[in-house]
């Protein structure tokens, strides 16, 4: 992991106070994919009766992991992104377990970005997808690489 990687590194895990707050961890970065670990614990609890993920946690670190792969193609730290929209499919049951959360890019465009991500259990072998989704971002570049 050279400087840069470590940089972004602690920023998503240490930097963003709700990132810090749900224990994201980073488990790799490359241009265009993203991927991150969220342990679970009784604070993103949505359905007591059933010990389950609340949906908005899981969006919340969707668009966190959407914007993350569109920072893999920022040229500049004075470089922005803003999310326009974000759209989460639920499929299956979110168990209390931690849960894996990958992005990758669809789409970059000259000012809009566009992700795909998707989320499992992190113990589950055969990945069944809990949740999909799609984010839209605001791209602007402040300074030409």
């Amino acid at each position: 992991m050279d400087l840069q990687d470590d940089f972004v590194k602690r920023m998503i895990e240490e930097f963003v106070p709700i990132h810090k707050f749900l224990g994201l961890q980073l488990l790799e970065i490359k241009k265009d994919d993203v991927k991150v670990r969220v342990p679970f614990r009784a604070e993103v609890v949505g359905d007591i009766r059933s010990n389950r993920w609340h949906g908005g946690i899981i969006t919340t670190v969707m668009d966190s992991v959407g914007g993350s792969v569109g920072r893999t193609h920022l040229s500049s730290l004075k470089d922005k992104m803003a999310t326009i929209d974000i759209k989460v499919d639920f499929l299956n049951p979110a168990h209390g377990k931690a849960i894996i959360i990958e992005g990758k890019t669809l789409r970059l465009r000259s000012r809009i970005f566009f992700a795909n991500m998707k989320c499992w259990l992190e113990e589950d072998p055969n990945k069944e997808v809990l949740a999909v989704g799609r984010g839209v971002y605001n791209f602007i570049r402040l300074q030409k690489s």
